[in-house]
């Protein structure tokens, strides 16, 4: 049996914790979920892996989600089916069970990511969406200025590109996802015109990689952006980010045929 954390979490980050006020600082954003839907084709039936509040869940299409956190099971929305208790390597399914599979920011909290994904391989008849971050990037964003270690983290849990598309098989295809500037799914780069969100406690604390660092070096690096929005010296780098309308970071969409 897999070792899970007090409330079932089958990752490194505690989302007892990190889980506290999810539902409200990550919504889905529409333009990302229309990818993701736009990606999935005509499939009927769709299991969700590391599905955690639901979020980038089609509701026109026959849903099962496994969740292994009783903290993020218990905020799904009252119009979504309840989760399924699993972990991502150990499915209770069939093979070739779902016309298709989607997994969106939760395979960085896999603690086997090559067996996760071959299990969402196995039970899939059809394609298989990912929803992730290429780490090669994640870097590259500001708040790297100013929290270098949260984003060292991103970019250490974040796996390859290239390693999911391997353990899916098939032929995969990498789509780069543009973040509106107004997005309403709060990680990290969502507030790339925002920067104030990230003064937000709560904000940050349900972007995972936030919860690594120790608490006083976070404290430093709120600190620092803080005053850097007071100075002017954030607008005088970034400050052309407060209108674009899209920002092309890290997000990406890895759609896998068999």
């Amino acid at each position: 049996m897999q070792e899970r954390q007090a409330d079932g979490s089958a990752g490194d980050a505690n989302y007892a914790v990190v889980g506290r006020g999810y539902s409200h600082y990550r919504q889905p954003d529409p333009r990302i979920a229309a990818a993701v839907t736009q990606a999935l084709g005509d499939a009927q039936s769709v299991l969700n892996v590391g599905a955690g509040s639901g979020s980038y869940e089609p509701i026109d299409r026959s849903v099962v989600a496994v969740e292994p956190s009783a903290s993020m099971r218990a905020q799904r929305a009252p119009h979504l089916a309840p989760a399924v208790d699993a972990v991502a390597e150990h499915l209770p399914f069939s093979d070739r069970q779902f016309d298709a599979g989607l997994a969106s920011f939760t395979v960085h909290q896999w603690k086997d990511v090559r067996a996760g994904l071959s299990e969402l391989r196995r039970v899939t008849r059809g394609v298989v969406v990912v929803l992730t971050c290429d780490p090669i990037t994640v870097e590259d964003f500001w708040l790297n200025d100013y929290a270098p270690a949260v984003l060292s983290t991103e970019a250490r849990r974040f796996p390859s590109i290239n390693l999911i598309a391997s353990a899916l098989g098939g032929k995969a295809t990498v789509l780069d996802v543009p973040i509106p500037l107004d997005c309403c799914d709060g990680f990290n780069e969502a507030y790339f015109g925002r920067p104030e969100r990230l003064l937000d406690p709560g904000a940050r604390r349900v972007c995972s990689a936030w919860s690594f660092p120790e608490a006083a070096l976070i404290e430093r690096y709120v600190e620092h952006l803080s005053r850097a929005l007071q100075s002017g010296e954030w607008d005088e780098k970034h400050g052309a980010l407060r209108t674009q309308p899209w920002y092309s970071g890290s997000l990406r969409l890895i759609v896998s045929q068999p």
